[in-house]
């Protein structure tokens, strides 16, 4: 039977693609009808930036603040001393508070490009939960909070039960984990009134977790939702490309590429992604998405401006199409392009070409550099690259040399005195 919302932030999660479960659909319309629900979503600070696999969380909080909701983002400082389990081959290695509070000073820059941070009904609040999970008293949380907790349900969680079936080791400390983040529900309903947790369908058992825990210590009603786990048609995982991780800080990855990894969308992953990570209207993303041939491209180049937009604002996402339009179509170098930076002291006795695309990111090793010259996929200055033996000197590098590997990747190589 299909379910006709009545409130618009869940009619916006069905129709463009951010629901796979929810834990209660009617009652969490209802409430959403009924008032301004505040909600959260967690995110651990594993490090200095979230990826592009987090930004269908940041973009439904996006959508919650947008149709009159109040979005929490909790940040995981306590959390993150733990470490998430969840469907990992093995423990996460543990960061020191001076790492973790570093994290958490690069992930803040990204969320207020989406959501707004104010004292009014619906601003934003962001928390850490090293507020109250640091304050723990061990054995009165053993007490308190312990005893509701069934060791026999949380091996049957799909998270533990996956690590268990293959043998591998799950830690003590790790499988306190989901009771830190049910707790984490808790007390964010105890102090916010915070009425629902979303997170991707990978947090069920976790969300669940806190459900059952808010109604036994608390007795009140709270809902769960959560978003499929995003690949692109091909299988991938979405968040990596073939250079690593697409980080959100632009300290991290240039706006240029950034846009390159929505422009290099595939074909059938175009309307999914119009719909999830951009504003334009459904049936826009639809028709979008429906193009075929070349047409299809010039929905990716609005896909890419959209989500460019979004993060690092309009002026750089036209900056950045306009280089990528003088890269493809005139072979011209780009304002924009990555750049390695070398110094006169860097090329005193000439630098290779291999190490030269490595440094700039269009590989990760002297064996993948050389494999992209044997493979004809590298060229310089816009002319094939056949020698890997070539050396550069200052003389070389006295104008910028521009890098490519294959028809999409490039950088710009600079001497500086």
């Amino acid at each position: 039977m299909t379910y006709h919302p009545k409130s618009d932030f869940i009619a916006v999660m069905i129709e463009r693609g951010f629901m796979a479960d929810c834990t209660d659909m009617q009652g969490l319309d209802e409430a959403m009808c009924a008032g301004v629900v505040p909600a959260y979503i967690g995110f651990d600070a594993t490090a200095k930036s979230l990826h592009v696999g987090s930004l269908i969380q940041i973009m439904m909080l996006r959508w919650l603040q947008k149709t009159g909701h109040k979005p929490i983002t909790l940040m995981g400082g306590g959390t993150t001393k733990v470490g998430d389990p969840s469907f990992r081959a093995e423990e996460r290695p543990l960061l020191t508070p001076d790492q973790i509070e570093a994290n958490i000073a690069g992930i803040k820059q990204v969320f207020s490009a989406y959501v707004t941070y104010d004292d009014s009904a619906t601003g934003a609040l962001m928390i850490n939960n090293a507020e109250w999970l640091d304050e723990l008293n061990y054995l009165d949380f053993l007490r308190d909070i312990g005893r509701h907790f069934s060791v026999n349900r949380m091996l049957s969680f799909e998270s533990v039960k996956s690590r268990l079936d293959r043998e591998q080791s799950l830690s003590f400390l790790e499988f306190n984990y989901m009771i830190l983040q049910a707790y984490d529900f808790l007390e964010l309903n105890r102090r916010y009134g915070c009425a629902l947790q979303m997170g991707g369908s990978d947090q069920w058992g976790n969300i669940v977790n806190g459900i059952d825990l808010t109604r036994r210590v608390l007795d009140q009603e709270i809902y769960g939702l959560t978003s499929p786990l995003l690949t692109t048609s091909d299988g991938k995982k979405m968040g990596k490309s073939l250079s690593g991780a697409v980080w959100l800080n632009g300290d991290m990855l240039s706006p240029y590429e950034f846009w390159q990894f929505w422009r290099n969308t595939t074909d059938a992953d175009t309307g999914r992604f119009l719909k999830l990570y951009t504003e334009l209207p459904v049936e826009e993303c639809d028709r979008l998405g429906a193009l075929e041939g070349s047409e299809i491209n010039a929905a990716k180049i609005l896909l890419a401006n959209e989500v460019t937009t979004l993060l690092h604002g309009a002026e750089a996402a036209a900056a950045v199409e306009a280089t990528a339009r003088e890269v493809f179509e005139k072979g011209g170098v780009g304002d924009d392009l990555p750049t390695l930076e070398l110094t006169t002291d860097d090329v005193a006795d000439g630098i290779s070409v291999v190490q030269l695309i490595v440094r700039s990111g269009l590989a990760k090793s002297g064996k993948e550099a050389k494999r992209l010259i044997a493979d004809n996929g590298a060229r310089i200055d816009d002319a094939p690259l056949t020698d890997a033996g070539l050396m550069l000197d200052a003389a070389a590098l006295a104008s910028p040399v521009k890098l490519s590997a294959g028809k999409k990747r490039h950088a710009l190589v600079t001497l500086s005195n």
